[in-house]
């Protein structure tokens, strides 16, 4: 389970598409629940541990914008609060030791809330594909861990407006150290750079290939209830450089509570 929040805003030189509409000066506010229910069966493939999962959130979504009307532009707010779309996944986890590795599957089903004539969405308003892996090095004796987690996103054309925004590239990485058996501090980012340009674009935007970048710190706590290990971690990030998206900051507050206790071994 996962709470998220973010804030952002696009320079009012700066045009960005928002389903039909040209918005200048957009301003957006977007607080959601993330669930993910995950079934992880105690067997192996390909020698790693299997994971499936279907995350899907209630959330609310504000935005605010000149919209472009002819040579005219007017102010316009929208607002929206209700489901999103949902994302199956699954995983396959590599356990080396020190050194382990993750291979993941998962896209966007777009059953979410979305209306091209609306400036706030909660779904995307169309389908995607993502795939990726990710390495972790964990230390128990030193307590450091560091991990990086990378993929692609190839999105499919929105039907209700044509347009197809381009392949992505995006980047996390999460470095900390424990300071009691339970307790970790450390530094988290993340990296998001558009590979190809977008498809059905008004010609004033250009080729429009977005990016952005962002860095922050992060906390984690994990307590022992009877035999289960809820984890908790909570993250804030600072975007920067960001280019033809909004750019704020967003805060994560990530909690993992095991349905079943862990698995006796013989």
């Amino acid at each position: 389970m996962q709470a998220y929040g973010y804030s952002g805003r696009v320079g009012g030189n700066s045009p960005t598409e928002r389903g039909r509409a040209l918005a200048f000066g957009l301003d957006t506010d977007f607080t959601a629940l993330f669930v993910a229910p995950t079934y992880a069966p105690d067997t192996t493939i390909l020698g790693a541990r299997p994971a499936f999962s279907l995350a899907f959130f209630p959330g609310w979504n504000e935005v605010s914008a000149d919209v472009s009307a002819g040579t005219a532009r007017r102010q316009r707010s929208d607002s929206v609060a209700g489901f999103g779309d949902l994302y199956p996944t699954a995983q396959l986890f590599w356990d080396g030791g020190l050194h382990n590795w993750m291979a993941y599957l998962t896209g966007n089903i777009p059953v979410g809330s979305y209306d091209p004539n609306r400036l706030a969405n909660l779904g995307l308003g169309h389908a995607a594909i993502d795939a990726g892996g990710a390495y972790t090095y964990l230390n128990s004796s030193t307590g450091w861990e560091f991990s990086v987690t990378a993929g692609l996103t190839y999105n499919l054309e929105n039907p209700d407006t044509n347009y197809t925004s381009g392949i992505d590239f995006h980047a996390d990485f999460g470095l900390s150290r424990s300071l009691t058996e339970q307790f970790f501090v450390g530094l988290v980012g993340y990296a998001y750079v558009q590979l190809t340009p977008d498809n059905g674009q008004p010609a004033l935007l250009g080729s429009f290939e977005s990016q952005t970048f962002a860095i922050g710190p992060q906390i984690g706590y994990t307590f022992q209830v009877e035999d289960r290990a809820i984890y908790t971690n909570l993250r804030g990030y600072v975007e920067f450089a960001a280019k033809d998206r909004p750019q704020g900051g967003s805060i994560f507050l990530t909690t993992s509570i095991p349905i079943s206790p862990p698995p006796v071994r013989r």
